[in-house]
């Protein structure tokens, strides 16, 4: 999403006439993600309509960690989203928060619900509450202990917050309607008991509140005016507006920075669901947990790091996420539009290079041994800006394998028996001869040089309808190029977090293939992160695994575009 005021979309439209009614004074969003992970591309489309919706309005957005609970979350990943979120290009105008910080505020409204009637402790065991609930279609049953007197409970909560009882002992339940035909309103757990250090606050607390209790609140406290968030949510509302009101943030009154306000509403959009992708958490840490990756930042992993890693640009991510809009009914994303997005956006960006995947060696049986030509090569063909660069050719260079075949179809315009190309800023050459190994395969190609063919001479001017790129063999640096497809093998499927089917069993076994290929010299200078387009292979980035002796390079995406956006 663009800030642009000639677009707009269904929360827009909403904010815009919460402003003119007077709802709100400012608008106030937040980014809450959890940090029991790395952020990946799903995460984008809810950090994007955050930011971008503030930044429409003139207003703030927070950026609030969720961190309720504390067997899973560590600074790693706190320190890990925040240099994602500034890698895209946002800051958090609004603050920086913990729904921990708020702990202490969240206990003092559940002793008020307590005293009020609006809860209740517990004593039935976790499945035994889930037995209690009901169905869609059957009511809930109430617990036995959903009339215990109020201040019961509230010694009860205040010995579990000493830390009397052991977990699964208690929890702490709102009391609203266990007959609602909205299961989320029926009585939901509000607090449990948890003797797990936490990142942030240590082990000064041993209960926790769930996150459909402190997330409500915490937008509330913080005065965010839209809490804009994934479909899934949707049937959580009313109880969002359930703690939100009965916490008394309902009413009008004038947030922390001194705006009118009626409290927090909920807006929800369609989650990203992108093709060939797996973006459950719970499947990615497993992918991280099994080896089936290198770990979060792998360059096959939906997380920013590993897209970082690989080199996509949050150009390109933004571009996408702006492609794909805001809307309120669920739908399903090509991972091509991914793809077109990252190609577009590095076909202006990176300078043009020649380099050898699978390198078949040549060589020019009528150029002398000692003859070394000095060529010049453009760096991009349509910005001159980029300037040029000068590179060595010998008796001895490489071509790519695919790039010559014996026997090859009709309309084969690169290299073949008897046949010319135009090396590219060079010459043209003829092959004269395959050169094969005892067991059939290729060893060299032997062809003859029109020395009058020169780039850039009077006799460039003779046409042949193939040109292929080529590097000097006598200075060609090797290389690494990993080779990356998307994680599942199906092109339509999606990772939905269901477990119809082990989605380990449609893990796509190819993607990731390793080559060892040839490079021209200049590339040994380029740091890691620097971005390539290997001319007729696609772009490369160069991968932080290099060393003096080996670069490794990444490929980003090829060149090859089936992809038309609407």
């Amino acid at each position: 999403m663009s800030v642009d005021n000639e677009k707009s979309n269904f929360i827009w439209d909403i904010i815009d006439q919460d402003l003119r009614e007077g709802r709100v004074e400012r608008v106030h969003t937040r980014f809450p993600p959890e940090p029991n992970g790395y952020l990946h591309i799903g995460h984008c489309k809810a950090m994007v309509a955050d930011f971008v919706t503030a930044e429409r309005y003139g207003g703030l957005c927070n950026l609030r960690f969720d961190d309720t609970n504390p067997e899973k979350e560590e600074t790693e990943y706190v320190d890990g989203i925040m240099e994602d979120i500034r890698w895209l290009g946002f800051e958090w105008n609004g603050g920086l928060y913990f729904a921990s910080d708020y702990y202490q505020q969240c206990y003092d409204i559940a002793e008020d619900f307590i005293r009020r009637g609006l809860a209740y402790v517990d004593e039935l065991s976790q499945e035994e509450i889930r037995e209690y609930r009901g169905t869609l279609t059957e009511p809930g049953r109430n617990s036995p202990f959903r009339d215990r007197p109020p201040q019961e409970s509230l010694d009860l909560f205040r010995r579990m917050r000493a830390g009397e009882f052991p977990e699964g002992s208690y929890v702490l339940r709102s009391k609203i309607d266990m007959a609602s035909p909205n299961i989320n309103m029926r009585d939901p757990v509000m607090y449990r008991i948890l003797f797990k250090e936490h990142h942030g606050t240590g082990n000064e607390w041993c209960i926790y509140p769930m996150y459909d209790f402190s997330h409500p609140l915490g937008d509330a406290i913080e005065g965010i005016t839209h809490s804009l968030c994934s479909l899934e949510y949707e049937d959580h509302r009313p109880l969002y507006d359930w703690a939100v009101e009965h916490a008394g943030f309902r009413e009008p009154h004038t947030d922390r920075h001194g705006y009118k306000t009626f409290g927090p509403r909920q807006i929800e959009f369609a989650r990203l669901n992108l093709t060939r992708t797996v973006m459950s958490k719970r499947h990615l840490r497993r992918l991280v947990d099994e080896g089936y990756v290198s770990g979060w930042d792998d360059p096959r992993m939906p997380t920013l790091i590993g897209m970082r890693r690989r080199g996509y640009t949050p150009e390109a991510i933004r571009d996408f996420i702006d492609r794909v809009g805001l809307a309120k009914a669920d739908s399903v994303v090509d991972f091509g539009l991914l793809e077109f997005c990252v190609r577009n956006d590095l076909g202006n960006k990176t300078s043009r290079m020649m380099a050898m995947l699978n390198p078949l060696k040549v060589v020019l049986s009528n150029w002398p041994e000692d003859r070394v030509d000095i060529l010049e090569q453009e760096n991009h063909p349509d910005h001159p800006e980029f300037g040029s660069r000068q590179v060595r050719m010998g008796r001895e260079i490489y071509i790519e394998q695919e790039d010559f075949m014996e026997n090859p179809p009709g309309k084969y315009f690169r290299l073949r028996p008897g046949g010319e190309v135009r090396l590219k800023g060079a010459y043209i050459i003829k092959c004269e001869e395959a050169v094969k190994r005892p067991d059939g395969s290729i060893d060299h190609l032997v062809c003859t040089v029109d020395q009058d063919s020169r780039s850039g001479s009077e006799g460039s001017r003779r046409k042949v309808k193939g040109t292929l790129h080529w590097v000097d063999a006598g200075t060609a640096l090797p290389f690494e190029a990993r080779l990356y497809e998307p994680l599942l093998a199906d092109p339509d499927d999606i990772d939905d977090d269901t477990d119809k089917k082990d989605f380990i069993s449609r893990l796509n076994p190819d993607s990731l293939k390793v080559t060892q290929g040839l490079m021209e010299p200049g590339l040994g200078d380029a740091q890691v992160g620097d971005t390539f387009q290997f001319l007729r292979n696609g772009y490369f980035c160069k991968d932080r695994d290099s060393t003096p002796e080996l670069a490794v390079f990444n490929l980003v995406v090829g060149l090859k575009d089936s992809y038309r956006p609407q």
